[in-house]
C-alpha cells in the first residue's frame, strides 16, 4: 500500500492524525511519497518515528520557533549579538571580492529548522547508507528545478536535503545549494499531489492519497472567488490535487480544513484532530479495500530494531565548505570538543553560536556518517552570507518625541570577524550618534574587542503633552559623549560579561528658576572624566519592548572619576565659574521575567531594581537630579524629566499583566513602588541637601494601563499613565514603533 502526501503549509499537520489512524488499525503502510509539508511527515515516519512521536515534536513549543524563524531563547548566543536598538527593518546584502552585490531576501530564518532537520534524520541516513529504499518506510519526496522547469524525484543522498529541498517555498523558506551545485524549490510548484511518482517509483496495489493542498474546480466558483483567492495565494504558483488520480481502488482523503491557512502552525491540536477525523471517516472504505494488516506488536518491534542500528551520535569533525581557509579556521572554532570525538551537543551549540550573527545567517548544516571514521562529519555550506546590513526604525508619539534610527554594519571575516558599525537617531526630542569596530574572537571562552564612540543628547522642553509641566522641568538639555573600549565574553547563550573603559563628557543646561523670560541664559555644568564597568548580562526576553515571556537581568558596577565645571547663567544665584572634582561607585542590580498562561494568551511578570550609588552633591540641587540616576519603568519614562524618579540610592519592584484581546491585540497593565533613600531636596542657595543617613521618601505609585498591537514596525501602543510626580502626574501617551534609546555615559 502506498500512501501519498500532498504539500499544503501548516495544514499539513494532519497527516499526523491521519498516520495515527493507519497506524492504531493495522492499515500497512510499504511506501510514502510526499511534497513539500508532506514530505517533512512522510519522511519522520520513513526514518522510523511512530505517529506518537512526531505528534509530540509538533506540539513541542520548540516546533513554533522552526516553523516561524523566531531564534528560541534557549539558543541565541549574546557572544555577538546586539543590544536592542528601534530598527523594524533589517536588509542583508552580499558583497563579494568584484563589488558584485547581491541582495538578501528577508524571508523564514531557517537556522533552528535547517539543524533540527539534519540531527533527527542523520540516524536513517546512517542506517539506510543514504539509498531510500533502504529506510523504515522505502520513500521519496518530490522538488522543483525552476530554471529548466523540471519536476525532481529525490530518492537518495541526505534525507535532510531533500526534504529541505521540498519545501523551499518560493517568498517563505530559501533554496539550498545542493552538494551538486544546484538549487531546487518546493516540489508543489509542478506537483502537489504526486500520485504518479507513487505509481511509477513502487507500483503499489492500492495508493491512499492525502490532500490538503487546493482542488481544482469543475466550473470557476463566481461569489467565492475572492476569498478563495486571498486564502490560497501561497499556492498560486502551485500545482493543484487531482482527486481522481488515486485511482478506482485507491482512496482519497480529503480533511475539511476551511478556514485554515498555510501559515496556521500555532493551531497543530486542531490540524492533527482534524487529520484523524477524515481518516476515520474513511476507515471502514480503508478495511474493504485492504485485506493485509499489519500487527502493531510487530511493526513496533521492528520499529525499535530499526532504531538500534543508528550509530552513536558522535562526531569526528567538522568540515567547512565555501569559505577561503582561514575563514573557514575561524568558524571551526566555534566548536569546541572535551574528547576526541565532538558530541552532539558540542556541535549544536558550535552551531548556534556561530549563526547568532546575520553573517552566518545563510549557512547551511549537513551531518553525514562517515563508516571509516566510524562518526559522523559535521559538514557547513557557509557559501553565503550577509556582509553589508542596514536597518531602518521610526516612533511616532502623541507627545513630541518622535525618532527616526538609520544603521549600518559592515563585516569582514579573516582570521577574525570585523564588524564596523555606525547609527543615527534624528529627532526634535532625542539625537545620537555611534560608531563602532568589533573583533569577535572564538576561543573557549569567546570573547570580542569593541572600541567606539557614542553620543547622546535629549531635549526636554515641550515633551510632557498637555496635563501639567513646569518650567524647570522642560528646560532641561543634555549631551553626553563617550569613547571607549568594551571587551565582551560570553560563558553561554544568552549571558554576557561585559568590561568596559572610558573617557567621557557630560554637558547638562537647566532652569534654577520657576519662571523664565526670552532673555534667560541656563545654568550650565560640565562633568569631564574617566569611567570603567563590570557587567553581568542575562537577556531571554522574546521582545525588545514589551515582553511577555523571558526573563532578563543586569548586574553593573561602575566607577567613576571626573571633574565638575560650574558656569552660572542668568538663573543662578552664584555669579562664579566652580569646579571641583567628583568620584564614586556605584552598583545596580536589575531583573524581571515574566510567566506565560493559558497556552501564551496571558502573562504575568514581575520587577525589581536597587540603585545604590556613592554620587556626591554637585554644585546645586538642579545639577545633582540631572547627573542622578533616573528610576524609568514605563515606555515614555525616559521622555521625561520627573524629579522623584531621580535619585542616587533606591529600590523598586512591580507586577506586569498581558492578555491577548483577539489577534496580536494585548491589553497590558503595569504597577510600581520605588522608594529613595536619602532623597535630594532643594536647599538655600539653589543648593542640594540630604536628610538623615536612615531617611526614606514615602513610597511613589507608578502605574499604566493600555492596548498594544504588534505591527510589523514594532508596537502601537496606546496608554493611560500616572507618575508620581507634580510634573507629570496623569497623562494619555500612544505610539507606533519602539521606543528605544542608548543608555547615558554613565548608565
Amino acid at each position: 500500500m502506498g500512501l501519498v502526501f500532498s504539500g499544503g503549509g501548516a495544514k499539513g499537520l494532519a497527516y499526523v492524525g491521519v498516520l495515527k489512524v493507519l497506524e492504531k488499525n493495522g492499515i500497512p503502510i510499504d511506501y510514502i511519497v510526499g511534497t513539500s509539508m508532506g514530505s517533512v511527515v512522510g519522511a519522520l515516519y520513513s526514518a522510523g518515528y511512530s505517529p506518537t512521536e512526531i505528534e509530540k515534536l509538533v506540539l513541542d513549543p520548540e516546533f513554533q520557533y522552526w516553523v516561524s524563524g523566531k531564534q528560541s531563547t534557549d539558543k541565541t548566543f549574546n557572544y555577538i549579538t546586539a543590544d536592542p536598538n528601534p530598527s523594524a527593518l533589517r536588509v542583508g546584502l552580499a558583497i563579494d571580492s568584484s563589488f558584485k552585490t547581491r541582495v538578501t531576501p528577508n524571508l523564514v530564518n531557517d537556522v533552528s529548522l535547517n539543524f533540527v532537520l539534519a540531527k533527527m534524520l542523520a540516524p536513517a541516513g546512517a542506517i539506510s547508507n543514504y539509498n531510500f529504499d533502504k529506510l523504515f518506510v522505502p520513500f521519496r519526496c518530490l522538488a522543483a528545478e525552476v530554471f529548466t522547469r523540471k519536476e525532481v524525484i529525490q530518492k537518495e543522498g541526505s534525507i535532510s536535503d531533500a526534504v529541505r529541498n521540498s519545501m523551499a517555498v518560493p517568498l517563505a523558506f530559501r533554496p539550498i545549494r545542493n552538494p551538486d551545485g544546484r538549487y531546487l524549490f518546493d516540489g508543489g510548484i509542478y506537483n502537489n499531489f504526486p500520485v504518479d511518482v507513487m505509481r511509477t517509483e513502487f507500483k503499489p496495489d492500492i495508493i491512499i492519497g492525502v490532500n490538503v493542498g487546493d482542488v481544482a474546480y469543475k466550473k470557476y466558483p463566481y461569489g467565492k472567488d475572492d476569498q478563495l483567492l486571498l486564502g490560497s495565494i501561497v499556492f498560486l504558483g502551485a500545482d493543484v490535487a487531482d482527486t481522481l488520480s488515486v485511482g478506482p481502488n485507491g482512496i482519497f482523503i480529503q480533511p475539511d480544513l476551511e478556514g485554515y491557512g498555510a501559515t496556521d502552525f500555532a493551531r497543530v491540536k486542531e490540524l492533527i484532530d482534524l487529520g484523524t477525523k477524515a481518516a476515520e471517516a474513511k476507515l471502514p472504505q480503508m478495511k474493504r479495500r485492504i485485506a493485509r494488516r499489519a500487527d502493531t506488536l510487530e511493526l513496533a518491534a521492528r520499529r525499535l530494531e530499526f532504531q538500534g542500528r543508528a550509530p552513536q551520535p558522535r562526531f569526528d569533525r567538522v568540515t567547512v565548505q565555501g569559505l577561503e581557509n582561514q575563514q573557514a579556521a575561524f568558524v571551526r572554532r566555534f566548536f569546541r570538543r572535551s574528547s576526541k570525538m565532538y558530541t552532539i551537543d558540542e556541535i549544536e551549540e558550535g552551531y548556534y553560536r556561530l549563526s547568532s550573527d546575520d553573517f552566518f545567517r545563510n549557512i547551511y548544516p549537513r551531518i553525514r556518517y562517515d563508516q571509516a571514521a566510524q562518526g559522523y562529519v559535521f559538514s557547513l555550506d557557509a557559501r553565503q552570507n550577509n556582509n553589508l546590513t542596514g536597518e531602518v526604525g521610526f516612533a511616532l508619539a502623541t507627545r513630541p518625541v518622535d525618532n527616526f534610527y538609520f544603521g549600518i554594519e559592515y563585516r569582514f571575516l579573516k582570521n577574525f570577524l570585523y564588524q564596523a558599525a555606525a547609527s543615527v537617531n534624528i529627532g526634535s526630542f532625542y539625537n545620537a550618534a555611534k560608531g563602532s569596530f568589533r573583533i569577535n574572537v572564538p576561543a573557549r571562552v569567546s570573547y570580542y574587542i569593541e572600541p567606539n564612540i557614542v553620543y547622546n543628547e535629549w531635549n526636554f522642553q515641550k515633551t510632557g503633552g498637555l496635563l501639567g509641566r513646569d518650567v524647570q522641568s522642560t528646560q532641561v538639555r543634555q549631551q553626553d559623549l563617550k569613547a571607549g573600549v568594551q571587551i565582551g565574553v560570553s560563558p553561554n547563550y544568552r549571558s554576557r560579561m561585559l568590561l568596559e573603559a572610558a573617557w567621557f563628557t557630560r554637558q547638562d543646561e537647566y532652569a534654577n528658576v520657576n519662571e523664565l523670560v526670552n532673555t534667560d541664559k541656563l545654568d550650565e555644568t560640565d562633568f569631564v572624566g574617566y569611567t570603567g564597568a563590570v557587567q553581568f548580562a542575562r537577556n531571554t526576553l522574546n521582545r525588545k519592548q514589551y515582553a511577555t515571556d523571558g526573563r532578563r537581568a543586569v548586574f553593573t558596577v561602575r566607577g567613576v572619576y571626573g571633574r565638575e565645571q560650574f558656569m552660572p547663567g542668568s538663573t543662578a544665584q552664584v555669579r562664579d565659574v566652580l569646579e571641583s572634582d567628583r568620584r564614586w561607585l556605584q552598583i545596580r542590580a536589575f531583573t524581571e521575567q515574566f510567566f506565560p498562561l493559558k497556552e501564551g494568551k496571558q502573562s504575568w511578570g514581575y520587577f525589581a531594581e536597587i540603585m545604590v550609588s556613592g554620587q556626591p552633591r554637585f554644585y546645586n540641587y538642579r545639577s545633582s537630579l540631572t547627573t542622578a540616576p533616573v528610576f524609568a519603568p514605563l515606555a515614555d519614562s525616559r521622555t521625561l524629566f520627573l524629579e522623584n524618579y531621580r535619585s542616587a540610592r533606591y529600590v523598586a519592584g512591580g507586577l506586569r499583566f498581558s492578555q491577548t484581546l483577539f489577534g496580536k491585540l494585548e491589553w497590558r497593565s503595569e504597577g510600581y513602588l520605588h522608594v529613595r533613600h536619602q532623597p535630594l531636596r532643594l536647599g538655600t542657595d539653589q543648593r542640594a541637601e540630604r536628610d538623615s543617613r536612615f531617611s526614606l521618601d514615602r513610597p511613589r505609585l507608578t502605574a499604566s494601563t493600555g492596548f498594544i498591537y504588534e505591527t510589523p514596525v514594532g508596537p502601537l501602543a496606546l496608554h493611560v499613565i500616572h507618575y508620581d510626580d507634580k510634573a507629570k502626574n496623569w497623562g494619555v501617551f500612544g505610539h507606533i514603533g519602539y521606543l528605544l534609546y542608548q543608555a547615558r555615559a554613565l548608565e
